[in-house]
C-alpha cells in the first residue's frame, strides 16, 4: 500500500526538540495537510505552530498518563500517521546504576509510552484507512551498549513490539515501520564526541522509507553500517560497541 507525506494528517510526539521537531518541520516542508505536535509543554511548540500557518496543531501530552493519551487520540481522531518518538535518555549501566529508578523512567517513556499511543490509536488508522505507525527505536535496541544500557534495554523492547504489532496491525491494512538512528545531533548525544547525522536528515530518510514501503528504515551512515554488520558479524558488532562504557558517577 503507497502512503505519501503529501496531503497526509500526521501525530508526532516528542515535538518539541530533536528527531520529533525535525519530523514536524519536515513534514510541512513536505507538504503534510495536518500535523499534531505533541509535548509535555505546549510553549516549546509555539514558535512550530506560529511559522507552520495553521498546519500545526500542538497537543500537551505526557506519554506516561494514559488519560492524556485518550484525550489526544479523541482530539486527533484523523490521524492517518502516528510518529512515536517520545524519548529519554538516562545514560546509566545496568549495573553501575545507582538504583532501578533510571531504567524505569525510561521503559515508562520509551516502552510502555510507545505501547500505549499504539493502542490508544490503531482503532483510529483503520478508521482513517489504515495508514502507518512509525516507531523510533535506535541502533541500541538492536546491539546493546554499555554506556547507556538501560536505555537499550527500551529501545530492544520497542523493536520486539514493533515485530509484533505489525502482525497484529496487518489485517487492518497499517504499515508497520521500525525507524533505527544510531547517533544523531541532538541533546541526547550531545556529550558524545562522535560522528553524527542531522535530525533534518533524519526526517527525510523516515519520510523516504514510509513512501517507498520500507518496513525497517536506518536513516544514517552509522545505522547503515549496523545492519550490514548485523547480518554478517553479529557477535563482532557486539564486541566492539562493547568497550563504550559508562562513565564513573560525578563525571
Amino acid at each position: 500500500m503507497s502512503i505519501q507525506i503529501k496531503g497526509s494528517i500526521c501525530f508526532v510526539t516528542g515535538s518539541n526538540r530533536g528527531i520529533g521537531r525535525a519530523i514536524g518541520e519536515e513534514l510541512i516542508k513536505s507538504g503534510a495537510a495536518k500535523v499534531y505536535a505533541a509535548a509535555r509543554n505546549t510553549n516549546a511548540l509555539k514558535e512550530l505552530v506560529e511559522r507552520s500557518k495553521g498546519k500545526v496543531v500542538a497537543v500537551r501530552l505526557d506519554v506516561t498518563s494514559e488519560d492524556q493519551i485518550r484525550a489526544a487520540a479523541k482530539m486527533a481522531s484523523d490521524t492517518q500517521i502516528l510518529f512515536n518518538n517520545a524519548g529519554i535518555a538516562n545514560y546509566t549501566g545496568v549495573i553501575s546504576a545507582a538504583d532501578s529508578k533510571s531504567a524505569r523512567a525510561e521503559m515508562e517513556v520509551n516502552y510502555f509510552g510507545l505501547m500505549n499511543m499504539t493502542r490508544a490509536f490503531a482503532s483510529l488508522l483503520a478508521k482513517n484507512g489504515g495508514g502507518a505507525l512509525v516507531n523510533i527505536s535506535s541502533v541500541g535496541g538492536l546491539v546493546g551498549i554499555p554506556a547507556f544500557g538501560t536505555y537499550c534495554a527500551t529501545k530492544a523492547a520497542v523493536h520486539s513490539l514493533t515485530q509484533s504489532v505489525r502482525g497484529e496491525l496487518s489485517a487492518q491494512g497499517t504499515r508497520v515501520i521500525g525507524v533505527y538512528p544510531g547517533p544523531i545531533d541532538t541533546d541526547m548525544v550531545a556529550r558524545f564526541d562522535i560522528e553524527k547525522e542531522t535530525p533534518q536528515n533524519v526526517a527525510r530518510e523516515i519520510f523516504r522509507g514510509i513512501e517507498s514501503g520500507a518496513e525497517e528504515v536506518y536513516p544514517d551512515k552509522v545505522s547503515l553500517e549496523f545492519a550490514v554488520k548485523l547480518k554478517t558479524d553479529a557477535k563482532g558488532l557486539e564486541k566492539e560497541w562493547s568497550t563504550m562504557l559508562p562513565q564513573p558517577v560525578g563525571v
